[in-house]
């Protein structure tokens, strides 16, 4: 079936689907920017796409076109029969019908002869971050993501230090990716129309990353520094060296008094680091 909004909709109709709140189901409808999806991501004929949640298989339709296989993960099985329709013209595809969070990717992807891993989706929002951190702890070794989300949770994951959505999230992204925005979604373009806008971001692996001596050590003190955002360091690092850390701020133009959302990653890098000596 050639995709267009319209078809969508009616094939949509003509199997009696009703969406699930409990799913957050909210499926685009506008070419347009499905288009721009498409070329933000860069996709070729040597990479394995992921998608998280095709939906009806809108976005589907066109990674199709352009990756050398898709590989879908969608956890409502009702879909099965108009994701078939939607896709009838492309053998590069496979539809897992399995909740992603309780799959074994790694082990999924093993069949699969490709050079580049993206992760391209319009994720549903009640599971966009433990998607993410699946992807990452899961050491899945995706090599660009380029993600539909709702815009709040998206700005999160591009704050840079000193803005109000600057987080241990934040910082837990940026330091495995480096993360912008391509473009604002206005909440018009999905059926069933959501409360909130969107965005969609791009995530590139990072190269080379910061090195750290203890990896759990530096998380635990990202979480510890943000534990209570509008504190200072010296109140949410009680049970650490405190001596050790101020020293480190101090190199940097900082003391005891600056809260965890002025400081860079790097910054939090080094103080861990300082914390292993």
């Amino acid at each position: 079936m050639e995709y267009s909004p319209k078809k969508m909709q009616e094939l949509l109709n003509k199997n009696s689907f009703y969406f699930k709140k409990n799913f957050g189901q909210n499926f685009i409808i506008d070419e347009n920017i499905i288009r721009n999806i498409i070329t933000a991501s860069e996709i070729d004929e040597d990479t394995l796409v992921i998608e998280i949640g095709p939906g009806a298989g809108s976005l589907t339709y066109f990674l199709c076109q352009v990756a050398r296989q898709v590989l879908c993960y969608e956890i409502d099985d009702r879909l099965k029969s108009i994701l078939e329709t939607n896709l009838e013209s492309f053998n590069n595809v496979d539809i897992k019908f399995a909740d992603f969070l309780k799959c074994d990717v790694r082990e999924d992807i093993k069949k699969y002869n490709y050079k580049k891993l993206y992760v391209v989706a319009n994720l549903p929002y009640y599971i966009t971050t433990p998607i993410i951190v699946k992807l990452i702890e899961d050491r899945i070794c995706v090599d660009k993501m380029v993600l539909m989300v709702q815009k709040e949770v998206g700005d999160r994951f591009k704050a840079k230090p000193g803005s109000r959505d600057y987080g241990s999230l934040s910082i837990f992204i940026n330091y495995y990716y480096d993360v912008k925005k391509v473009l604002d979604v206005s909440k018009n373009v999905f059926i069933p129309k959501p409360n909130v806008d969107s965005i969609v971001v791009l995530f590139t692996k990072k190269d080379k990353k910061i090195e750290l001596k203890d990896k759990d050590l530096f998380f635990k003190l990202i979480r510890d520094s943000f534990k209570q955002k509008r504190k200072t360091l010296r109140n949410n690092l009680k049970d650490y060296d405190l001596d050790v850390i101020s020293k480190v701020l101090s190199d940097y133009g900082y003391d005891l008094s600056v809260r965890a959302e002025n400081l860079s990653i790097e910054v939090f890098a080094c103080i861990a680091n300082a914390l292993c000596e």
